[in-house]
């Protein structure tokens, strides 16, 4: 699928500047929206919805169907009628040391401030929810997901949000009588996980319908592993590679590369492909609806695994024992669009790429991906160069995954081989009146590539100090925000002026 040729800006939602600890779905979402429409952009690029497993990051979720409890509104639920002012003063009163304008995100005390609303609102409203027509319809919408989530949140955390396979044995299993006899029992708690993804689907709806009146269109993200802590792997076993325990056989990741000399060990356990391939890839298929009812744009993270996978033992200690497994190919996206229509999709193949990687996303005309950092190592390699880029492609300065744009440049100029160096100042010139990271940018924008997406740090000129993750570390990542005091308002002419330069 083509795009028409447009522009975007990288910004997660949890980066949006916010009085309650963490960006949301709110009114600064809607502001952003605005900002968008206004600097001439079409496209607003996000990271997962998903509620994280392990270390905040959204690329590790407890179901992949889900949304994040804690991009949920406090502001629109209380304008929505779910919660009172009164009821948000309180809960704000029971957290003294709640921030208030950080530049970074408190995961925790966000969590805990939504946490206590949410059961303020879930306990105000449980006895209207049985004829409540909306929750009623999306629990029916919903329910080839939402069910074995929300059963899996509640056992979960009866058992202390113990490892699954840890469970006592009559848990194991998502269809056992015990399983059954919990659901009775526990029914409001089962029912109070429902009602969180309710609120976060209404808020979520209605920021997308803002975004469609403005004429910008959501590019979302999939990760193409799950967690092995999640609703996804307990309730659909026999998809995955586990052992008689529960455990996983062989878990993904990919070899030694430029970020790690080890490679990276994810974790994830892998698909049993043969099995999916059994149910005409059921699985994907709810997977990818839920996706394209959500976001406009879909970036499958990691494309290059449905043609080979990097298998690790999963008692290795890193990720340099693996080896190459042949991944299903294009099954899985062909059964998705015999069922669903085109599928607006980005290949994100970023990292080792074959030719028989190429040929895959050619065969299934997805876009490819350009990242101009990747650009600059060497004479020889032109590949993200953006001269060389091709039409059906997305391109960027870079991604959540790289330095900001700035922060690049200077680690070049500071530490990198005379020839990046020399290869830098034939394109940009540090002496210049503009702004280096408008040099930068522009390439880019003005490249052949379909869509540029520029993540929101590069436009702010931001150094290394607001880089969004740091791959094969686990602490410090995803925190970085705005705040009000970044005066966003005085980019959009200089951005607006770029976007019209590049006939975007």
């Amino acid at each position: 699928m083509r795009f028409p040729r447009s522009s975007g800006i990288l910004l997660h939602i949890t980066s949006l500047p916010s009085s309650f600890g963490v960006g949301d779905l709110g009114p600064a979402a809607r502001e952003f929206v605005k900002f968008l429409q206004a600097s001439g952009q079409k496209i607003w690029q996000i990271l997962p919805l998903c509620p994280p497993a392990q270390g905040h990051s959204p690329y590790s979720s407890f179901s992949v169907f889900a949304g994040n409890p804690i991009l949920i509104s406090p502001e629109d639920m209380v304008d929505d009628g779910w919660a009172t002012a009164e009821d948000l003063q309180e809960v704000l009163g029971s957290l003294a040391t709640y921030p208030r304008n950080e530049a970074r995100v408190d995961f925790e005390n966000a969590i805990q401030l939504r946490t206590a609303l949410l059961q303020k609102a879930f306990q105000h409203s449980l006895s209207s929810l049985a004829t409540h027509e909306a929750f009623q319809a999306f629990r029916q919408a919903n329910q080839y997901w939402l069910r074995d989530y929300a059963t899996f949140v509640a056992i979960s955390q009866h058992f202390d949000n113990l490892d699954w396979s840890q469970w006592p044995d009559e848990f194991k299993a998502p269809d056992s009588s015990a399983v059954a006899k919990f659901v009775d029992e526990h029914s409001d708690k089962i029912q109070y996980s429902e009602f969180v993804q309710f609120i976060f689907d209404q808020q979520w709806n209605r920021l997308k319908s803002e975004c469609q009146k403005s004429g910008i269109g959501i590019y979302g993200d999939v990760p193409i592993f799950v967690d092995h802590q999640s609703a996804d792997v307990w309730s659909n076993q026999s998809l995955f590679q586990l052992d008689e325990k529960g455990k996983p056989e062989f878990v993904a990741g990919v070899p030694p590369d430029y970020f790690s000399p080890t490679g990276q060990k994810w974790g994830n356990p892998l698909y049993r492909w043969d099995e999916m391939e059994k149910e005409n890839y059921r699985w994907w298929v709810s997977r990818f609806r839920r996706s394209i009812s959500q976001f406009d744009i879909v970036r499958v993270d990691h494309f290059r695994g449905f043609e080979a996978y990097w298998e690790i033992p999963g008692d290795a200690p890193n990720a340099q024992t693996g080896k190459w497994v042949q991944g299903p190919h294009e099954k899985p996206f062909e059964a998705a669009e015999k069922e669903l229509g085109t599928l607006p999709i980005v290949a994100e193949d970023l990292g080792l790429i074959t030719k028989e990687v190429e040929q895959l996303r050619e065969k299934l005309g997805f876009p490819t991906m350009r990242v101009m950092q990747f650009g600059y190592s060497s004479e020889a390699d032109n590949f993200h160069r953006p001269d060389q880029y091709p039409e059906n492609c997305f391109a960027y300065t870079g991604t959540h995954d790289n330095e900001t744009i700035v922060g690049w440049y200077q680690d070049v100029m500071t530490s990198g081989s005379e020839e990046s160096q020399n290869l830098l100042h034939r394109f940009f010139d540090p002496t210049a009146e503009e702004q280096i990271e408008l040099q930068l940018i522009r390439p880019v924008l003005n490249s052949q590539a379909d869509c540029a997406i520029v993540p929101m740090q590069d436009y702010l000129g931001l150094g290394n100090e607001a880089r969004m993750n740091v791959p094969a570390t686990v602490q410090g990542n995803w925190q970085w925000r705005l705040t009000s005091s970044d005066r966003i308002d005085e980019l959009v002419a200089p951005i607006a002026t770029l976007t019209r330069e590049s006939q975007r």
